[in-house]
């Protein structure tokens, strides 16, 4: 037991570290290419609504595994490029972490956007009607009006995506990001008579996590819940 603590004591709160900041970093990059893909959707340009369509149907449908690989092996290893200095002591892994970003905000982004939508459509029709008729463009009465109506309508569905979020960053480790689930399968490889305690660590760890923000998220979407 101690040789297993040891080995897990002082990697464990860097590991979920890592982890945090992969979802915060990846949760802001989705919501703002999701806020796009739904004002894509929605605009009254053809072209725009069959790209947004395209996009967040193919996302949605591709394992997140396959989409990190692809950051990793196509966006670096093929076509080159580089999110960190070369000559840095730590390229591989800041480069590896920034890729990892990447992958989680192309993939997430398809689900928040479908948040938006779902949170579009509980916005009355007969505002954006009203707003055309004062002379507001699409881009005004999006953002003006529907655009704030449907954010607070889809604070739940949001914080959903966003625990989901949190718990498929594991998938990090397949490109060699350092964190939980890498870490755990590393001690677990070194430590495989003690499976259960090692699992049950990180388990408690992903709960500490993911718990606080589904009750964050319920008093949040109390608060800005849209009256009817």
């Amino acid at each position: 037991m101690d040789a297993l603590w040891a080995q897990l004591g002082p990697a464990i709160l860097p590991a979920f570290w890592t982890t945090i900041k992969l979802t915060i970093l990846s949760a802001l990059g989705a919501l703002a290419i999701g806020t796009i893909l739904v004002s894509m959707r929605v605009s009254p340009i053809g072209i725009l609504r069959t790209l947004a369509t395209f996009y967040i149907n193919t996302i949605r449908n591709t394992p997140l595994t396959l989409v990190v690989l692809f950051c990793s092996f196509g966006l670096y290893q093929t076509l080159g490029l580089q999110l960190a200095q070369r000559d840095s002591t730590s390229y591989l892994v800041d480069n590896n972490f920034r890729l990892a970003v990447i992958g989680f905000t192309i993939y997430t982004s398809a689900f928040v956007a479908e948040c938006l939508r779902a949170g579009i459509n509980t916005v009355d029709f007969g505002q954006a009607e009203a707003a055309r008729s004062l002379g507001l463009n699409f881009r005004q009465t999006f953002i003006a009006i529907v655009f704030p109506q449907a954010f607070r309508a889809a604070v739940v569905p949001l914080g959903n995506t966003l625990i989901a979020l949190t718990k498929n960053t594991t998938v990090a480790s397949v490109i060699g990001v350092a964190e939980a689930s890498l870490l755990m399968k590393e001690v677990i490889e070194k430590n495989a008579n003690q499976l259960w305690i090692i699992s049950g660590c990180f388990a408690l760890g992903f709960m500490i996590l993911t718990i606080p923000m589904g009750l964050i998220v319920g008093r949040v979407s109390q608060k800005v819940a849209v009256s009817k």
